[in-house]
């Protein structure tokens, strides 16, 4: 090794190399649960809260409600309405006759 080959050396800076961990190739940390569930009243409104409390995903059939009473439906789905502007969850309502609600971390696109 030459002179000017050692002034080459010590003029390059030395890259550092660093891994940084690779978190998507682990998976997500916790499974989300989709459920689909049934609201037949206002009774209904805490348990399907509640369930939005622990993160899950969830289709709310309301085909039957609106049917049987449209009074309490809309009652029913304004306080469904109300809870998800207070807690920050995404509320949408399909043609099928189902609400979809997701919690903070999950939004729900619309086209």
């Amino acid at each position: 090794m030459g002179f000017l080959d050692r002034l080459k050396k010590l003029a390059q800076p030395e890259e550092e190399q660093m891994e940084l961990p690779n978190e998507q190739a682990e998976g997500p940390a916790e499974k989300v649960t989709v459920r689909v569930e049934s609201l037949q009243g206002v009774n209904d409104v805490d348990r399907i809260e509640k369930l939005l409390k622990e993160g899950n995903i969830l289709f709310v059939k309301v085909i039957d409600l609106q049917r049987k009473d449209l009074g309490q439906f809309k009652q029913t789905v304004q306080m469904l309405k109300r809870r998800c502007i207070q807690f920050g969850w995404d509320i949408v309502g399909i043609e099928e006759g189902y609400l979809v609600l997701a919690p903070k971390f999950a939004k729900i696109a619309r086209s």
